[in-house]
Formats: C-alpha cells, structure tokens, sequence
C-alpha cells in the first residue's frame, strides 16, 4: 500500500542545508540554517554547559523516567527567567510550566491544547513568520489567520497594518506574537507599540501565545522579556513557547519549555492537568539531559555568570557583523540604504534580497541564504565577510 503515497515537499530551509551540504566549493557560505556560529564558523558548546555536564556526571544516580511535566527544578528556573523571580504570576502561583522537547515541542503542545479545548478560536500569525508555525498549527487543525508585519517600502515593521488586522479577530481567538527576534524579520516593535498590542489584545480578548526561542539575542535577558511580563501584568491568560537551544547552544538536546498563565492558582492547576493529558498522548515525558543542563546553571550562581557572559559574547558578535555587513554593502552600494540591518535584533535580518538574487548567489558563489531573503547574520564571520557582500552587490 505504500507505494500509493506521494512525497512530502522538502523542508525550506533543512534542504537548503542538505544542497549546502553536497557543494564541494571551498568559498561556500551557509546563511541559511538557524544555528549560530562564532567567528571561525563553528557552533561551539558552551564552557557552562560543560561544566554543567561534569557536574551532572558525577551526580547522577538514575536514568528513570521524569513525570510529565518535566524536572520540578527545571520550571522553577525557567519561570523566573521568563518572568522574573518576583513577577505576580508566579507569588500568585497561575502559571504552570511542562518541560518540551525543544521549542518546537512546545509549540505543538500548545497547538494539542488549542484544538482540543478552544475549538472555536482562529490562531493569528504574523506574515510572515517562522515556516514550520504554519505547519504545526495545520497539522492540529487549528484555523489561521495572518496579519500584516512586514512593510517592504520601509524595510520596517507595518504597525499600523498590524493593529487594523488584529482588530478582525473575535473574542477567544489565538494570537502568536514572537517576544524578541522576529524570526524571520528581525523586526521587533517597541515598548510603546507593545503597549499599544497589549491594549489591543485585552480589549478584544485574545489569548496571545508567546513564541521565545531567542531570549538574550536582542538586548539581554532581561529586555527580552519586557513583552511577556507586560502581557503577564495586563491580561488574565496567556500561552508561552520557550526554547533553549539558541541561548544555551543545545540545538541537540532539544529542550524548551510550555508555560500556561491563568487568571488564578485554581484555574491554572486545572487547565495544566489538560495540558498533560496532550503531553502523555504525544511524546509521554520529556527526555531529561537538556532540561538537567539549564536547571544546574540556572541553579548555581557562578554558572549563571559564565552563562551570561558567554550569552553576551554571542549577542555582540552579532551585533558586531550587522555594524560591518551594513558598513561594507554601504561602501559597494552607496546608492542603496542599509540601516535597516542594524535596526533588526537576533541572529536574523530580511535582507530585502528578491528570490532571483538568492538564487543567484547560490548558483554563482555558494552562498545559500533562504528564499525570502532572510539571512542568518550568525553565520557572517571576519573571513567571509568580504566575498558575501561582494557577491551580493554584483546581485544588482
């Protein structure tokens, strides 16, 4: 019987990575794939989380299963870095945090979830967003619905678009709003157009689910999460997605986290006892080493420091090649204006770079950057700099 079944379209950007891959040229450049990468292009592990493995070697006294909401020690460090420590909702004890694998893992709990117990809501994505949103929510026939994020003419966020959009949603309804590092924009609003969302979403009665995958990317720690908090301070629910392979490197490991804020301590506990009856049907428990390696940092105070330190190193070197990448096509294409690249945060920028042009760069110079132009500035090192924007100035 299986051979009646048809094939299933090639992921965007893990096929991109699999031709990546295959291109035996020296020069080649991967802009593609999320994952960073320090200046001689490798993904390194971090000092803190090998020390936190040594640690955890030493200690560990059984393999036997975690419960279905994950490591106890694991949700309460992770709520104080989505929260902070003294934050209402967690004195108040209504939110509730299972242990995912990854972000992804997350992402379709809260998808199980939404389906099952608000069947009539729509779930609001910005256009654009992360490919594989679109696809976790389908796949849990949860409808969708897109609103306006990326103004082209500006190189900017739409704002007005936005709002005028997500005045159409109905009471009840899912918003998906990234808390930092708009991917794949990079666009993040301000403080005062978070304002101005929050207010929109309350009003309305919207449930808005937060997808975190890059807290300390943008500003910091802290900062990152100015957005959540602010919701968490205004509204009765809300949803957060969090992961920590970026900030932590553990791509691997697939750890991350689902939080549930609900308007009081009973009706948390009882919405979260749905929330792990869709864990137990989907994937049981969580696997454990990840979610061990942020507790154990996240738990001991010089491991934390070295985990900020380095978590700073990463957001500066990014910071440090938008400065260049802007400063080199700047020199080679004065015509054109490129500020836009050091008014994005994260390790993603639209580059404004049309299909044709990423093409063209694939098939010339072995740079693969993903069709609609978003380039992973992560992957921009001291060595490659030169040839990426040359190439890409002979784009035009």
């Amino acid at each position: 019987m299986f051979e009646t079944i048809k094939p299933a379209a090639a992921d965007p950007i893990l096929g991109l990575n699999e031709a990546f891959n295959a291109d035996l040229r020296d020069t080649k450049v991967n802009l593609g794939v999320g994952v960073y990468k320090d200046n001689d292009g490798k993904t390194p592990i971090l000092d803190c989380v090998k020390q936190a493995e040594t640690l955890l070697l030493d200690r560990e006294l059984s393999k036997s299963y975690f419960g279905i909401e994950g490591h106890s020690v694991y949700a309460e460090q992770v709520q104080s870095l989505v929260f902070g420590s003294h934050h209402d909702v967690i004195q108040q004890k209504r939110a509730k945090l299972a242990q995912t694998p990854g972000g992804t893992g997350a992402l379709k709990v809260a998808a199980d979830f939404i389906h099952k117990h608000l069947p009539n809501a729509t779930l609001w994505l910005s256009n654009p967003s992360w490919a594989n949103h679109q696809q976790i929510f389908s796949n849990a026939d949860v409808p969708i619905a897109q609103y306006r994020y990326y103004d082209k003419a500006s190189q900017g966020l739409d704002f007005d678009g936005l709002l005028d959009d997500l005045k159409q949603a109905k009471v009840g309804d899912i918003v998906l709003l990234h808390a930092c590092c708009h991917n794949p924009t990079g666009i993040d609003p301000t403080q005062e157009q978070w304002q101005d969302i929050a207010t929109l979403v309350k009003d309305k009665q919207l449930i808005p689910l937060f997808d975190m995958a890059y807290q300390g990317f943008a500003k910091g720690l802290e900062e990152d999460a100015y957005a959540i908090r602010l919701f968490a301070e205004q509204l009765p629910e809300l949803l957060v997605a969090s992961s920590f392979s970026k900030n932590f490197g553990l791509y691997n490991e697939r750890i991350g986290a689902f939080t549930l804020v609900a308007e009081n301590e009973a009706a948390a506990q009882t919405a979260f006892s749905q929330v792990k009856l869709c864990i137990r049907t989907n994937y049981s428990n969580p696997p454990a080493h990840g979610g061990l390696i942020v507790s154990t940092v996240l738990a001991d105070e010089h491991l934390t420091a070295s985990w900020e330190n380095e978590l700073t190193a990463m957001r500066v070197r990014i910071q440090n090649m938008r400065v260049k990448l802007e400063a080199l096509l700047t020199e080679k294409l004065p015509d054109r204006d490129f500020q836009f690249i050091n008014q994005q945060h994260g390790m993603f920028s639209f580059s404004g770079l049309s299909p044709e042009q990423v093409n063209t760069l694939k098939v010339d110079s072995g740079i693969y950057i993903v069709g609609s132009g978003r380039i992973n500035v992560a992957g921009i090192t001291d060595s490659n700099i030169d040839y990426l924007t040359d190439a890409i100035a002979n784009t035009y």
